[in-house]
């Protein structure tokens, strides 16, 4: 099992999301459960391995699109094109068109390297959806 499989399972647990159980002795809800994915967490640690070599100040993504992916107020900001992120909206994120290869080659992210994995882009996935926040 992969650990992003792992994780979803975890998450899914203490959600109370899987066959209506939730940890024993527990009052949460799913409603009021914690997100399932930070920033912090789940999506910088991936910006971190993955992208920050050229997606940062001295960085050759960065000076070609103005796109800094070190920190959350970088993500948000966008490029000098306008904004990888729309929070709630995954689908209409260029940040995911981009990572998923929905684009044309020589802009698919990153370049001329394996595709992030489907967890990783998962996660940033869930991120936007859940509303892109800083936490």
């Amino acid at each position: 099992m992969k650990k992003c499989q792992v994780v979803a399972i975890a998450a899914a647990i203490a959600a109370g999301s899987i066959c209506g159980l939730g940890v024993p002795g527990s009052t949460r809800t799913a409603a009021a459960a914690e997100p399932a994915v930070t920033f912090r967490e789940d999506v910088l640690p991936v910006f971190q391995i993955r992208c920050v070599s050229c997606h940062s100040p001295t960085g050759e993504g960065y000076k070609a699109s103005g796109l800094d992916l070190t920190t959350y107020k970088g993500v948000i900001a966008g490029t000098k094109y306008g904004p990888m992120v729309v929070p709630g909206d995954p689908d209409s994120s260029n940040l995911m068109r981009l990572l998923d290869w929905k684009v044309s080659p020589q802009l698919r992210m990153p370049h001329n390297k394996k595709q992030l994995s489907v967890c990783d882009r998962d996660a940033i996935r869930t991120w936007i959806r859940e509303g892109a926040k800083d936490n």
